[in-house]
């Protein structure tokens, strides 16, 4: 399962002395309450093949444990938190049991962290039932997000997934009759194996679902991870022509069916499709800076834009007026921590206001519409256009941007290489 996309993966460079450009920027409020809401569940009941998040397979009391330690977090954070978007990623959060989640839900009842705009949690097609859904949606959680990967058995084969493509058509039926009316599919492509023709298969299948988001990543190869083992043991070649091939394929295909992509791995529909017989719906059309669909990840687009959230969990991270923490990647030690009552912390280290701005800068720029000068100006103190002119200048130059008077965005090519954008905007 994919966690929720945290930007505190992207460390910064070292400050300078040039952060002194940034004492205009505004102070944070400090009694202003945090919106944003992370919570990680390490558990899956497989580790997948490509899968570098904290998760692992949950032996012995440790859910149990586990449960009490995230009460107690979310006890702690509290005060501070009035959450209008939570995201419950993993791991896989679906594999905790009825009784467990109504000891989460009923905790977060009294702790008055309900009612939530938008609230995600992330699901295992396996691991779904009609008595945890309905659970889910009484309480308040008003999203999911299905890990589907493919739906090809041997590609899920491949990748270690434990459904099968029945389970997912099941699952999503499920979810629908529980009266889920948003939901993300998550998809992969790049897969070793994968053709062209079955990524077009996957991706027609998926779309006829009526999805209102889709989320589709390109394979990565992380250290440790077998996948990583089989290609280093030549088991299998990267061919990065067919992936760009699939990427391209993904934004067509998707606009022809009205999903508008709004960040690099991220497309969103701008209203509900009827369920039943289908028809591809018009793509808009239109000149100027492309803009967020009404249907898009609120959650996720916080990252993006730098907003505050807490992270809770073991491994989670979290980002407030500019501090960063990240707790430890071990549930047992995350646990003990929490048993003696305080948060369970690897590390935190404070932003500069120029630092935060550049991370700001770089993290916007994932989406396709960019940044609006104005917007960036209020949220930071800082203008884009000055402090970051040479970048800008160095983005246009190679193509991969567009500027216009009111913002600047980088283009469908520029987005293939938006790591290598972020960098230039660092600070």
């Amino acid at each position: 399962m994919s966690a929720a996309i945290s930007p505190l993966s992207f460390r910064p460079r070292a400050q300078t002395s040039a952060d002194a450009v940034a004492t205009s920027s505004p102070t944070p409020d400090a009694t202003e309450p945090v919106r944003g809401l992370y919570v990680h569940v390490p558990f899956c009941a497989h580790k997948c093949e490509y899968c570098a998040f904290y998760s692992a397979p949950p032996s012995g009391d440790i859910i149990e444990r586990f449960v009490g330690a995230l009460v107690r977090e979310l006890e702690l954070i509290a005060p501070r938190c009035r959450p209008d978007t939570v995201f419950f990623g993993g791991g896989t959060p679906s594999i905790l049991t009825l009784k467990q989640w109504e000891t989460i839900l009923t905790a977060m009842e009294r702790l008055n962290l309900l009612g939530a705009a938008e609230w995600t949690v992330e699901c295992n097609p396996a691991t779904v039932s009609a008595d945890k859904a309905t659970l889910l949606r009484r309480f308040g959680v008003n999203r999911i997000s299905m890990g589907v990967q493919s739906l090809d058995p041997a590609l899920l084969e491949r990748l270690g997934r434990i459904h099968s493509r029945d389970q997912v058509f099941r699952s999503h039926d499920i979810l629908r009759n529980a009266g889920f009316d948003s939901l993300n599919i998550d998809l992969m492509f790049a897969i070793p194996g994968q053709t062209l023709e079955l990524w077009h298969r996957t991706l027609d299948e998926a779309l006829a679902l009526g999805t209102e988001h889709l989320s589709c990543y390109e394979v990565i190869y992380e250290d440790d991870t077998p996948l990583f083992h089989q290609l280093k043991a030549g088991e299998f070649d990267v061919d990065e022509d067919l992936a760009c091939t699939m990427y391209e394929a993904l934004i067509d295909r998707c606009a022809a069916d009205g999903l508008r992509q709004y960040e690099i791995a991220n497309f969103a529909r701008d209203h509900r499709v009827s369920r039943g017989p289908r028809t591809a719906a018009a793509t808009p059309v239109g000149g100027g800076t492309p803009t967020i669909p009404a249907l898009a990840c609120r959650h996720n687009v916080g990252y993006w834009r730098g907003r505050d959230y807490f992270g809770i969990g073991p491994s989670a991270s979290e980002s407030i007026q500019g501090t960063r923490a990240k707790n430890w990647s071990n549930t047992n030690l995350w646990i003990e921590r929490l048993e003696r009552g305080r948060r369970a912390q690897e590390w935190t280290e404070s932003l500069t206001p120029l630092g935060r701005a550049g991370e700001m800068a770089a993290f916007g720029l994932r989406m396709n519409a960019g940044w609006p000068f104005q917007e960036f100006e209020q949220r930071t103190g800082l203008d884009l256009r000055v402090e970051w002119r040479e970048n800008l200048n160095t983005l246009l130059q190679r193509g991969w941007a567009v500027e216009t008077a009111d913002s600047f965005h980088l283009t469908r090519a520029g987005l293939r290489f938006a790591d290598s954008a972020a960098e230039l905007m660092l600070r």
